[in-house]
């Protein structure tokens, strides 16, 4: 099974120089609704994979980072989208981890956990270190212009680490991929479609309204 896997923010959500520390300061960026509830209705697996070494360094504590993942989640299904699971790193550069990007270890525990073929799959990023993760686990690549995207095209690292596709923003990357899975896209379908039940996983911390 095949499977989509997303940088948060510069990718879903808005990036901040002095880190997304609170539902306030969270920021769906354009058009990312309505692109996670295409990919999902399309049958792709979604799955968050985000370095949050603020949780370690005493910035944001893990009960409010959570509640912003559900918050986050929340939305995401009601504008008929839907995420499968997030994994998120909480360990600092120093910590030498197997999970903080760009190691691929968030990412193989969620092809181990969910039985994904890494190799049929994607990861969206706007950084060279989403880039370099998808090359260890052996995923197609997929760089955006939005967050920190078009200051990280232009690093050396991404020369090493080079995107299979390079996309103006989420929308744009997910009409690649339905392009290169031979998927005709439907704008009509994201508001027809039945929202799909939330999983056990979140539905216990998932908030009553917005």
């Amino acid at each position: 099974m095949r499977a989509v896997f997303l940088d948060r923010d510069g990718v879903i959500s808005e990036n901040r120089s002095d880190h997304v520390k609170s539902w306030e300061e969270f920021h769906f960026l354009p058009g990312a609704l309505d692109a996670l509830a295409r990919l999902h209705q399309a049958g792709f697996p979604l799955f968050i994979v985000t370095n949050q070494a603020i949780v370690n360094r005493g910035i944001i504590a893990t009960q409010a980072l959570e509640d912003m993942h559900a918050r986050m989640l929340w939305h995401i299904v009601q504008h008929g989208g839907f995420i499968d699971d997030i994994h998120y790193c909480p360990h600092d550069y120093s910590e030498n981890c197997h999970c903080r990007k760009p190691r691929p270890g968030m990412i193989t525990a969620l092809a181990a956990k969910w039985n994904i073929d890494l190799s049929q799959s994607y990861i969206i990023g706007d950084a060279w270190t989403d880039i370099a993760a998808g090359h260890a686990a052996n995923c197609r690549t997929i760089m955006v212009r939005t967050g920190r995207g078009e200051e990280h095209i232009r690093l050396p690292e991404s020369r090493h680490y080079p995107a299979d596709h390079t996309a103006a923003d989420l929308p744009d990357a997910a009409n690649w991929i339905m392009q290169l899975e031979g998927i005709i896209p439907d704008h009509h379908i994201v508001h027809s479609l039945a929202l799909r039940p939330v999983s056990a996983t979140w539905q216990a911390t998932l908030p009553a309204g917005g």
